[in-house]
């Protein structure tokens, strides 16, 4: 497998699949490790960096979940193809910042992704559809384990895995879901809701993480700390969480569709015309209106559209896969017509609501 073999692939996450997917896009199960007699990756000269990713290639290449395994070097790559990367989930905005030493490991059907020398040595994470937490951590942790068989971890008796970061050790476990919350927003419940999840101990953030904002009703929730907490209370607390947000999300929905179906159906009927007919088109105007005709399917008003088809969209129209898409470099202004040629192809034809 090569990096430019995953335009052409539907990434596991994408899918449409599993538990409440109407609601929640993706389950993501991350662990953090640093390999014990090294200094973290802040501290560490070139050498020790080369030294770890030589450590965790092996290792990993010797791992079950990643026998087939796509294994990069950040150096090799542009900045199209880390661009690439970030929009679709499989590495971190930070992890593209410098290159040296670093690595990225990705599994064939992109569930598993491992980062090599970023904030600490070794970032994995497990991607699922829907609202699947426990399968992710179920991926992640038999990796975890056949890893720690190869290597040596930096752990404590006292504190648990040493991380970078003093909030995610103990555990090393940040656990996520990326939630589409449309009708929270439309009926301006949505500070409420987020308000009430940060006093249990989360935080909601944008479509990429840390640092962005919530663009298209899409809020990745996650757990704040991992000190003082199995990795199955973490787990069951995110879990018991987010079934609150759900049916909040749900309850919402039917009431826009008792109380004013017309409207709702007008609102969403508005944005899949613009989509079908525009000729040019932003990324965040695409993603906000990709974001109502998704309501539109999961509420059986837009038909003969899939939610898998509405989902690898949000994907596509990023700037970099659309370079991917043409094979060279697009300014600005040629991504926004080179966007909406490849969303009228998807969507002409398609019903109407």
């Amino acid at each position: 497998m090569e990096l430019n073999d995953l335009i052409n692939h539907t990434s596991e996450w994408l899918k449409g699949t599993g538990p409440n997917s109407e609601i929640i896009i993706s389950s993501r199960i991350r662990l953090a490790r640093n390999l014990a007699k090294h200094p973290f990756s802040h501290r560490a000269k070139k050498p020790g960096q080369e030294e770890v990713l030589r450590s965790v290639e092996a290792g990993l290449a010797d791992c079950h979940a990643l026998k087939a395994a796509l294994f990069l070097k950040l150096a090799d790559l542009d900045e199209v193809d880390k661009q690439f990367l970030i929009e679709r989930h499989l590495m971190s905005r930070d992890h593209a910042l410098g290159d040296d030493h670093k690595g990225l490991a990705i599994s064939d059907r992109e569930i598993i992704s491992v980062m090599i020398n970023e904030e600490d040595h070794l970032r994995m994470q497990a991607l699922q559809s829907g609202f699947n937490l426990r399968q992710a951590w179920q991926i992640l942790d038999a990796l975890d384990d056949e890893l720690a068989a190869k290597v040596e971890y930096a752990f404590s008796n006292e504190w648990g895995y040493l991380t970078a970061c003093p909030t995610n050790t103990g555990t090393g476990l940040r656990a996520s879901v990326m939630a589409h919350l449309p009708a929270l927003v439309m009926t301006k419940q949505i500070n409420k809701v987020l308000q009430a999840i940060a006093k249990l101990g989360l935080t909601a953030r944008g479509f990429y993480g840390e640092g962005t904002e919530a663009v298209g009703n899409f809020f990745q929730i996650s757990n704040q700390v991992a000190l003082g907490h199995s990795e199955d209370e973490l787990i069951e607390n995110l879990e018991r969480i987010i079934r609150q947000v759900i049916e909040h999300e749900q309850n919402a929905r039917d009431a826009m569709s008792r109380q004013d179906r017309m409207r709702l159906s007008d609102r969403i009927g508005r944005a899949f015309g613009t989509l079908q007919s525009a000729y040019i088109i932003s990324s965040n105007e695409t993603v906000d209106l990709l974001s109502s005709v998704r309501l539109g399917v999961d509420m059986d008003i837009v038909k003969d559209i899939d939610r898998s088809a509405v989902n690898e969209l949000f994907i596509l129209i990023q700037p970099a896969h659309l370079q991917k898409l043409e094979g060279k470099k697009l300014s600005s202004a040629e991504r926004d017509v080179k966007r909406a040629t490849l969303i009228r192809s998807k969507l002409i034809g398609n019903s109407h609501p």
